[in-house]
């Protein structure tokens, strides 16, 4: 299994916007190292990546459900809790789901996390 990092930033709301605009003006190029994926706080990145959410991305990196059905039969979580969390999951990236045959299958996207973050701004 070959693992997918996924490099992920921590910056408040009023920074996160800031950098934003700037990004958008053009004032500011973000470097090809940066984090794709933002988080406001490290309580919200750890609610994202909660033990038992980790435990759910393993299961499905290993083994490969074909539908919400068979996933929750394998972790014991309802299809509704299920698909809340995938989603929640794939708005950061993490996971991508797709349709076929009726079934959303879903893909782990990313395997290993590198966290970036610091008290000085690190807007534009």
């Amino acid at each position: 299994m070959k693992s997918k990092i996924l490099y992920v930033g921590i910056m408040n709301k009023a920074d996160y916007i800031k950098r934003t605009i700037a990004i958008a003006k053009g004032e500011y190029k973000p470097k090809t190292d940066e984090p794709k994926v933002w988080f406001e706080s490290i309580k919200s990145l750890a609610q994202i990546l909660s033990n038992e959410n980790q435990e759910l991305l393993k299961i499905i990196d290993e083994k490969h459900p074909k539908s919400l059905t068979e996933l929750e039969s394998l972790t014991g979580r309802k299809k509704s809790n299920l698909s809340r969390t995938l989603k929640t999951l794939e708005r950061y990236g993490i996971v991508e789901l797709h349709k076929e045959k009726n079934n959303l299958i879903p893909t782990v996207q990313a395997t290993d996390f590198r966290v970036e973050f610091g008290f000085g701004s690190t807007a534009a």
